[in-house]
């Protein structure tokens, strides 16, 4: 039992982040603010403790945007990004105490962010 919860917390704290993405011609995709370079798409898994009080592996949109998708994006050569959607767990209110799955209350949980954008130089 002990190993199995050790190892449960080590892949915890890993967390997991994913981004992929495809390069696009400039006059097959349209782009708000100048010619279009690709498509991004990027998810994140995260892990926190106490009603989401404690993160030990972060995952919100700040991490999806910045840190994922404009990266990307300027590792592509593009300037900036035209962002077309973005999502996250909620963190505040009843979705704190209650966990998604419905296996009680929220004192260990997953949270997940996703963000899709399109690479504009």
């Amino acid at each position: 039992m002990k190993k199995a919860f050790l190892a449960l917390t080590l892949a915890a704290t890993v967390g997991c982040t994913s981004v992929e993405s495809a390069t696009v011609a400039g006059n097959e995709v349209v782009a708000n603010g100048g010619e279009a370079v690709g498509v991004i798409q990027a998810n994140s898994i995260g892990f926190t403790l106490l009603f989401h009080l404690v993160d030990i592996v972060a995952s919100d949109l700040d991490q999806i945007v910045n840190k994922l998708l404009v990266a990307e994006a300027k590792a592509m050569g593009a300037a900036k990004i035209d962002l077309k959607g973005a999502s996250t767990t909620p963190r505040h209110g009843i979705f704190a105490v209650f966990t998604p799955f419905g296996t009680g209350l929220n004192i260990a949980s997953f949270t997940m962010s996703s963000g899709v954008a399109i690479a504009v130089k």
